[in-house]
């Protein structure tokens, strides 16, 4: 599985705990930035990341800024993309199993690292359930279409 991720400086280090923490499990990792620690706009590295994951290049996104709320909301402005802010186990779980969401956003500022590896891998670890939850992202898809 090959994952986006990227960050704003507000989540520059969960950003590179991840990165080691799914290195280590095998995952193939593409790195969007930061690179260093630098005040950047959230939206220039959201765009890349959910372009990479809605064109299929990663299979799935991360996303950490300083609450995960301004990459979301960025995130979700590209079509295909169902990207949810996460901060508790139930959340990362079932975003993925009901909602087939596609990339994960945390907050650097909100939880820490060791929240986020649990967070991220109940994410990567997750199937999307499908069944009677298709027809409801279908009709996410329905409404992202009438643009």
């Amino acid at each position: 599985m090959k994952i986006a991720i990227g960050s704003d400086h507000g989540g520059f280090e969960h950003k590179n705990a991840i990165i080691e923490h799914l290195t280590a499990r095998g995952f193939e990792i593409s790195d969007f930035g930061i690179k260093e620690l630098a005040s950047v706009d959230y939206p220039d590295i959201a765009k890349p990341v959910s372009l990479a994951v809605a064109k299929k290049e990663c299979d799935l996104g991360i996303l950490v800024c300083g609450t995960g709320i301004g990459m979301s909301l960025a995130a979700n402005k590209v079509k295909g993309i169902r990207a949810a802010v996460c901060s508790d186990h139930f959340s990362a779980k079932y975003t993925r199993l009901h909602n087939d969401a596609n990339i994960l956003c945390l907050g650097g500022r909100v939880i820490g690292i060791g929240t986020a590896l649990e967070l991220v891998d109940l994410f990567v670890d997750t199937a999307f359930e499908g069944g009677r939850h298709q027809k409801r992202v279908d009709k996410i898809t329905e409404i992202e279409n009438m643009q």
